[in-house]
């Protein structure tokens, strides 16, 4: 027999049974359409993480100093760093950009009948936030939007004279103005921070498009100058973010750095650590084991189909006895028994597969429109995958049954009824 034969025999097979077809490939295609939507959705949510770590820019070293001397209050007494590093980082212009202290404000923030303290942390199921939610606030010098890839779209930015002179000044980003002055101009307007007025002088330009999802968090913050703490209070900073102009800039900055901060940093009442960000790589690592999780629970899905393929498989082969024996009584070798048995668990898987995949692009474009208001379809890496695992899968399980098929000797099969 050849191939062709044995396809047309299995289709005649497979179409004369078509309800237990259906059921028996109803566990293939289940299992491919969720795998397929689970990968393509956790693709997704990687692209959506690397635009939003794109959008706040490559190429950053993070500097932490710590120390243990601490007053009977519990206070940090060790000095101020930052104006000895703010030095050493612009005598290095040809390797930084920038440097920028990254604490946070804790204040309360009003504008006429808006107020943070009214202002909630909460979103929907699809992850969308509901009613207005409250700035982060964050402590910058003059180069901050240097080191967050941020550019004015109104206004100007914060300056070293903001720093020096204390001025009650900040800048806004592009949702915060939006969710304090609507469509109104928030530059030259006061806010009220913790009681004292602070003037706005710019507004950010968004790091998103304004559908993109993550852009109403991304571009929701304030930034004051980092003297502002004298009024606001807090405690001195200790962590600091550098900009280095290249990748290939960042070792030659770290290695400064490093020695910059040996000689600075007293090693009996403190320490520090310099290292580059990684944070979309641990990210990227994360988000890659969640899928693997979810797409082996999927997966399971899959396996319980094949065990259906077997057992619907040695159904055939019982119900086939008298045609399998007349097959062999006049001539047919095991080998040809084996392969139409595993063509038609192929082709049956096979099918399934290709359901899978038609529902499972579905369920990408779908859930990806909710979730990150973009259409994802699935890699055409990962459809061929799908349809090559669920012909593999047939040829696995069928494999019992077809063998079962071909060594049934033919006087015995030819007696059955």
């Amino acid at each position: 027999m050849n191939i062709q034969q044995a396809v047309k025999m299995a289709w005649k097979s497979i179409w004369g049974k078509k309800g237990r077809s259906a059921l028996t490939i109803l566990g293939i295609f289940i299992g491919i359409a969720a795998v397929m939507t689970i990968v393509s959705v956790m693709e997704g949510m990687k692209q959506k993480t690397m635009e939003q770590f794109e959008a706040m820019g490559s190429n950053r070293i993070t500097v932490s100093i710590y120390s243990w001397m601490y007053d009977e209050d519990g206070n940090d007494i060790s000095k101020d760093y930052f104006p000895d590093l703010y030095d050493y980082c612009n005598g290095m212009k040809e390797y930084v950009m920038g440097i920028t202290p990254t604490g946070y404000c804790n204040a309360t923030v009003s504008y006429g009948t808006k107020s943070t303290a009214n202002m909630q942390y909460s979103w929907d199921e699809m992850g969308n936030p509901v009613g207005d939610i409250p700035p982060s606030l964050y402590y910058g010098s003059d180069q901050y939007a240097a080191c967050n890839n941020l550019t004015i779209a109104k206004g100007r930015d914060l300056a070293q004279l903001d720093i020096e002179k204390y001025n009650q000044v900040c800048v806004m980003g592009a949702q915060a103005a939006k969710i304090f002055f609507g469509s109104a101009n928030p530059v030259n307007q006061t806010v009220q921070v913790n009681g004292q007025n602070f003037l706005v002088v710019g507004v950010y330009a968004s790091r998103l498009s304004e559908e993109s999802a993550g852009a109403s968090t991304l571009d929701n913050f304030i930034v004051f100058p980092y003297t502002a703490r004298r009024v606001l209070g807090g405690e001195k900073p200790t962590e600091f973010l550098v900009k280095a102009r290249s990748s290939e800039d960042m070792t030659e900055a770290i290695s400064r750095l490093s020695g910059f901060l040996r000689g600075l940093v007293d090693q009996n009442t403190g320490g520090y650590n310099v290292y580059s960000e990684s944070q979309w790589q641990q990210s990227n690592e994360y988000l890659t084991m969640i899928g693997m999780v979810l797409a082996g629970i999927a997966a399971i899905s899959l396996l319980v189909g094949g065990i259906g393929i077997m057992n619907i498989m040695l159904v055939t082969v019982t119900e086939r006895t008298r045609e399998i024996g007349i097959r062999r009584a006049i001539g047919a070798q095991r080998g040809s028994i084996v392969a139409q048995f595993l063509i038609e668990a192929a082709m049956l898987c096979g099918i399934g597969g290709i359901v899978g995949i038609a529902f499972g692009t579905l369920g990408s474009m779908a859930l990806s429109t909710l979730m990150f208001q973009m259409t994802i379809y699935p890699s055409p890496a990962v459809t061929i995958g799908s349809f090559s695992l669920s012909v593999v899968l047939g040829v696995i399980f069928g494999s019992y049954p077809a063998v079962k098929a071909s060594k049934l000797q033919p006087v015995e099969a030819l007696r059955a009824e």
